[in-house]
Protein backbone atom coordinates (compact mmCIF):
# COMPACT_ATOMS: atom_id res chain seq x y z
CA UNK A 1 0.00 0.00 0.00
CA UNK A 2 1.30 3.49 -0.99
CA UNK A 3 -0.36 6.64 0.50
CA UNK A 4 2.22 9.35 0.28
CA UNK A 5 4.88 9.97 -1.95
CA UNK A 6 8.13 12.03 -1.66
CA UNK A 7 9.15 14.16 -4.89
CA UNK A 8 12.46 15.58 -5.48
CA UNK A 9 12.73 19.13 -7.13
CA UNK A 10 15.68 19.58 -8.87
CA UNK A 11 14.57 22.17 -12.01
CA UNK A 12 16.29 19.10 -14.85
CA UNK A 13 14.33 16.96 -17.68
CA UNK A 14 14.41 14.47 -14.62
CA UNK A 15 12.53 16.47 -12.28
CA UNK A 16 9.79 16.40 -15.39
CA UNK A 17 9.73 12.99 -15.38
CA UNK A 18 9.83 12.69 -12.08
CA UNK A 19 6.90 14.58 -11.36
CA UNK A 20 4.80 12.77 -14.39
CA UNK A 21 5.46 9.76 -12.30
CA UNK A 22 4.39 10.77 -9.12
CA UNK A 23 1.28 12.18 -10.06
CA UNK A 24 0.43 8.94 -12.03
CA UNK A 25 1.34 6.73 -9.34
CA UNK A 26 -0.46 9.41 -6.58
CA UNK A 27 -3.66 9.46 -8.95
CA UNK A 28 -3.75 5.67 -8.97
CA UNK A 29 -3.31 4.21 -5.09
CA UNK A 30 -5.06 7.97 -4.37
CA UNK A 31 -1.87 9.23 -2.16
CA UNK A 32 -0.81 12.33 -1.63
CA UNK A 33 2.66 13.73 -2.40
CA UNK A 34 5.06 16.48 -1.10
CA UNK A 35 7.75 18.31 -3.38
CA UNK A 36 11.25 19.07 -2.25
CA UNK A 37 13.92 20.80 -3.72
CA UNK A 38 17.31 18.98 -3.70
CA UNK A 39 19.80 21.86 -4.86
CA UNK A 40 21.85 24.50 -2.84
CA UNK A 41 21.64 27.04 -5.71
CA UNK A 42 24.47 28.63 -4.13
CA UNK A 43 27.12 26.44 -4.72
CA UNK A 44 26.58 25.20 -8.04
CA UNK A 45 28.57 27.78 -9.20
CA UNK A 46 31.47 25.97 -7.81
CA UNK A 47 33.65 23.71 -10.10
CA UNK A 48 36.32 23.12 -7.66
CA UNK A 49 40.08 22.74 -9.15
CA UNK A 50 40.31 22.20 -13.15
CA UNK A 51 43.39 19.32 -14.12
CA UNK A 52 45.74 20.62 -16.59
CA UNK A 53 43.54 19.84 -19.96
CA UNK A 54 40.18 19.65 -18.75
CA UNK A 55 38.96 23.08 -19.23
CA UNK A 56 36.59 21.36 -21.83
CA UNK A 57 34.43 19.67 -19.32
CA UNK A 58 35.13 22.21 -16.83
CA UNK A 59 32.81 24.25 -19.03
CA UNK A 60 30.81 21.83 -19.67
CA UNK A 61 29.54 21.23 -16.19
CA UNK A 62 29.25 25.26 -15.76
CA UNK A 63 27.00 25.07 -18.25
CA UNK A 64 25.33 22.29 -16.81
CA UNK A 65 24.97 24.10 -13.92
CA UNK A 66 23.87 26.96 -15.20
CA UNK A 67 20.81 25.21 -16.33
CA UNK A 68 19.90 24.93 -12.45
CA UNK A 69 18.62 27.94 -11.81
CA UNK A 70 16.39 29.28 -8.43
CA UNK A 71 14.30 30.66 -11.61
CA UNK A 72 14.16 26.97 -12.98
CA UNK A 73 13.99 25.42 -9.35
CA UNK A 74 10.59 27.65 -9.05
CA UNK A 75 9.03 26.77 -12.65
CA UNK A 76 9.72 22.97 -11.21
CA UNK A 77 7.58 23.83 -8.34
CA UNK A 78 5.09 25.32 -10.70
CA UNK A 79 4.36 22.71 -12.81
CA UNK A 80 4.46 19.61 -9.87
CA UNK A 81 1.53 22.03 -8.47
CA UNK A 82 0.05 22.11 -11.48
CA UNK A 83 0.35 18.31 -12.56
CA UNK A 84 -0.86 17.59 -8.97
CA UNK A 85 -4.04 19.65 -9.66
CA UNK A 86 -4.81 17.98 -13.04
CA UNK A 87 -4.35 14.74 -11.68
CA UNK A 88 -6.56 15.59 -8.36
CA UNK A 89 -3.88 14.51 -6.27
CA UNK A 90 -2.89 15.99 -3.16
CA UNK A 91 0.03 18.01 -2.51
CA UNK A 92 0.68 18.41 0.80
CA UNK A 93 3.21 21.05 0.75
CA UNK A 94 6.69 21.99 -1.04
CA UNK A 95 9.95 22.14 1.19
CA UNK A 96 13.18 24.07 0.35
CA UNK A 97 16.17 22.64 0.70
CA UNK A 98 17.77 25.43 3.50
CA UNK A 99 21.54 23.17 4.39
CA UNK A 100 23.66 20.92 2.42
CA UNK A 101 21.70 18.90 -0.06
CA UNK A 102 19.43 16.61 0.13
CA UNK A 103 19.22 17.68 4.38
CA UNK A 104 15.43 18.25 3.51
CA UNK A 105 14.65 14.99 1.36
CA UNK A 106 16.54 12.94 4.56
CA UNK A 107 13.61 14.49 6.82
CA UNK A 108 11.00 14.52 4.70
CA UNK A 109 11.29 10.41 4.05
CA UNK A 110 10.55 9.49 7.24
CA UNK A 111 6.84 9.40 6.53
CA UNK A 112 7.04 8.30 2.85
CA UNK A 113 6.50 5.45 0.89
CA UNK A 114 8.32 5.81 -2.03
CA UNK A 115 10.91 9.00 -3.27
CA UNK A 116 10.87 9.80 -6.41
CA UNK A 117 14.07 11.34 -7.64
CA UNK A 118 16.33 11.71 -10.75
CA UNK A 119 19.53 10.16 -8.86
CA UNK A 120 21.20 10.16 -12.10
CA UNK A 121 21.08 13.82 -12.31
CA UNK A 122 23.37 13.94 -9.51
CA UNK A 123 26.56 13.21 -11.91
CA UNK A 124 24.98 14.79 -14.86
CA UNK A 125 24.02 18.19 -13.30
CA UNK A 126 27.00 18.46 -10.38
CA UNK A 127 24.32 18.66 -7.66
CA UNK A 128 27.35 17.74 -5.34
CA UNK A 129 30.75 17.66 -5.51
CA UNK A 130 30.98 14.04 -4.65
CA UNK A 131 27.99 11.74 -6.26
CA UNK A 132 28.80 8.61 -5.05
CA UNK A 133 28.57 9.85 -1.39
CA UNK A 134 25.49 11.84 -1.62
CA UNK A 135 23.85 8.83 -3.49
CA UNK A 136 25.76 6.69 -0.09
CA UNK A 137 24.36 9.66 2.34
CA UNK A 138 20.41 9.28 0.57
CA UNK A 139 20.50 5.14 1.43
CA UNK A 140 22.42 5.07 4.81
CA UNK A 141 20.01 8.05 5.99
CA UNK A 142 16.90 5.98 5.49
CA UNK A 143 15.91 7.53 1.87
CA UNK A 144 14.36 4.11 1.07
CA UNK A 145 12.56 3.13 -1.31
CA UNK A 146 13.54 5.28 -3.94
CA UNK A 147 12.59 5.39 -7.78
CA UNK A 148 15.06 6.35 -9.48
CA UNK A 149 13.93 8.34 -12.85
CA UNK A 150 15.17 8.36 -16.32
CA UNK A 151 15.52 11.45 -18.30
CA UNK A 152 12.31 10.51 -20.39
CA UNK A 153 9.35 8.74 -18.97
CA UNK A 154 7.84 5.38 -20.19
CA UNK A 155 4.69 3.08 -19.21
CA UNK A 156 6.04 0.47 -16.76
CA UNK A 157 5.12 -2.66 -18.33
CA UNK A 158 7.94 -5.13 -17.41
CA UNK A 159 10.47 -4.86 -14.34
CA UNK A 160 13.55 -6.65 -14.60
CA UNK A 161 14.44 -7.88 -11.10
CA UNK A 162 18.12 -8.23 -10.53
CA UNK A 163 18.29 -10.80 -8.01
CA UNK A 164 21.76 -11.55 -6.48
CA UNK A 165 20.33 -14.15 -3.82
CA UNK A 166 21.99 -12.01 -0.70
CA UNK A 167 19.28 -10.67 1.78
CA UNK A 168 19.10 -7.37 0.58
CA UNK A 169 18.37 -8.36 -2.62
CA UNK A 170 15.33 -10.34 -1.44
CA UNK A 171 14.04 -7.53 0.52
CA UNK A 172 14.06 -5.28 -2.50
CA UNK A 173 11.73 -7.80 -4.44
CA UNK A 174 9.17 -7.95 -1.40
CA UNK A 175 9.64 -4.14 -0.64
CA UNK A 176 8.73 -4.04 -4.90
CA UNK A 177 5.85 -6.41 -4.61
CA UNK A 178 4.68 -5.24 -1.30
CA UNK A 179 3.96 -1.03 -2.97
CA UNK A 180 2.15 -3.11 -6.07
CA UNK A 181 3.18 0.27 -7.74
CA UNK A 182 2.00 -1.00 -11.39
CA UNK A 183 -0.17 -3.97 -10.34
CA UNK A 184 -0.39 -5.38 -14.25
CA UNK A 185 3.41 -5.15 -14.27
CA UNK A 186 5.39 -8.14 -15.80
CA UNK A 187 8.38 -9.32 -13.69
CA UNK A 188 11.53 -10.91 -15.38
CA UNK A 189 14.23 -12.07 -12.30
CA UNK A 190 17.98 -12.01 -13.51
CA UNK A 191 20.53 -13.79 -11.95
CA UNK A 192 24.29 -13.93 -13.10
CA UNK A 193 26.67 -16.74 -12.34
CA UNK A 194 29.29 -14.51 -11.07
CA UNK A 195 30.58 -17.07 -8.50
CA UNK A 196 30.64 -20.97 -9.27
CA UNK A 197 28.56 -21.90 -6.19
CA UNK A 198 25.62 -19.68 -7.94
CA UNK A 199 22.51 -21.85 -6.71
CA UNK A 200 19.66 -22.52 -9.73
CA UNK A 201 16.76 -22.70 -6.36
CA UNK A 202 17.48 -18.74 -5.89
CA UNK A 203 15.85 -18.39 -9.06
CA UNK A 204 12.99 -21.00 -8.49
CA UNK A 205 11.95 -19.65 -4.85
CA UNK A 206 12.13 -16.11 -5.88
CA UNK A 207 9.67 -16.60 -8.63
CA UNK A 208 7.45 -18.78 -6.79
CA UNK A 209 7.34 -15.60 -3.98
CA UNK A 210 6.47 -13.25 -6.92
CA UNK A 211 3.89 -15.66 -8.15
CA UNK A 212 2.07 -15.97 -4.73
CA UNK A 213 2.07 -11.96 -4.96
CA UNK A 214 -0.55 -12.63 -8.53
CA UNK A 215 2.61 -11.65 -10.63
CA UNK A 216 3.46 -13.00 -13.93
CA UNK A 217 7.04 -14.38 -13.69
CA UNK A 218 10.14 -15.27 -16.05
CA UNK A 219 13.37 -16.37 -14.59
CA UNK A 220 16.79 -16.14 -16.35
CA UNK A 221 20.21 -17.25 -15.13
CA UNK A 222 22.88 -15.98 -17.01
CA UNK A 223 26.74 -16.35 -16.84
CA UNK A 224 28.68 -13.17 -16.71
CA UNK A 225 28.71 -10.00 -14.57
CA UNK A 226 25.70 -7.98 -13.42
CA UNK A 227 27.78 -4.65 -13.55
CA UNK A 228 29.00 -5.22 -16.81
CA UNK A 229 25.70 -6.86 -18.14
CA UNK A 230 22.75 -5.90 -16.80
CA UNK A 231 21.80 -2.71 -18.90
CA UNK A 232 22.58 -4.60 -21.72
CA UNK A 233 20.24 -7.60 -20.81
CA UNK A 234 17.57 -5.26 -19.83
CA UNK A 235 17.47 -3.61 -23.35
CA UNK A 236 17.20 -7.40 -24.72
CA UNK A 237 14.35 -8.09 -22.77
CA UNK A 238 12.65 -4.58 -23.55
CA UNK A 239 12.19 -3.79 -19.86
CA UNK A 240 10.91 -0.67 -18.78
CA UNK A 241 12.21 -0.76 -14.71
CA UNK A 242 14.88 -2.43 -13.25
CA UNK A 243 15.15 -3.36 -9.72
CA UNK A 244 17.75 -3.83 -7.59
CA UNK A 245 18.91 -4.31 -3.88
CA UNK A 246 21.45 -2.61 -1.65
CA UNK A 247 23.63 -3.14 1.17
CA UNK A 248 24.52 -0.88 3.68
CA UNK A 249 26.25 -2.76 6.14
CA UNK A 250 30.29 -1.94 5.02
CA UNK A 251 32.46 0.68 5.29
CA UNK A 252 34.33 2.02 2.34
CA UNK A 253 31.85 3.77 0.05
CA UNK A 254 31.71 2.27 -3.40
CA UNK A 255 31.08 -1.30 -0.99
CA UNK A 256 27.88 0.30 0.80
CA UNK A 257 25.78 0.13 -2.72
CA UNK A 258 28.36 -1.55 -5.04
CA UNK A 259 29.85 -1.24 -7.91
CA UNK A 260 26.91 -2.70 -9.76
CA UNK A 261 24.46 -0.37 -8.35
CA UNK A 262 26.42 3.03 -8.86
CA UNK A 263 27.52 1.81 -12.09
CA UNK A 264 23.87 1.32 -12.77
CA UNK A 265 22.65 4.59 -11.32
CA UNK A 266 25.46 6.86 -13.51
CA UNK A 267 24.37 5.26 -16.83
CA UNK A 268 20.95 3.94 -16.99
CA UNK A 269 18.42 4.90 -19.62
CA UNK A 270 15.69 3.39 -17.60
CA UNK A 271 13.69 4.10 -13.86
CA UNK A 272 15.19 2.17 -10.96
CA UNK A 273 13.51 0.81 -8.13
CA UNK A 274 16.21 0.85 -5.05
CA UNK A 275 15.44 -0.57 -1.79
CA UNK A 276 17.05 -2.51 0.98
Amino acid sequence: MIKRILVGLGGTPFTTVSTQCATKLASLHQAQTTGVTVVDIGKLAKVGPVPAGADFYAQRMRDRKAQVSREGIEQAIDAFKASCSAQSVVCRRIEYEQKDPFTAMIAEARYNDLTIFGLRSIFDYGFVSDPDKAIIKLVTQGVRPILAVAETDRPVRKALIAYSGSMESAKAIRHFLHLKLWPDVKLHIVHFKERADSEPFLLRDAAEFCQAHGFEVQTDLLDGQARSDLLPFAHDIDADLIVMGNSVHKTLIKQLLGDTVLETIKSADLPLFLSQ
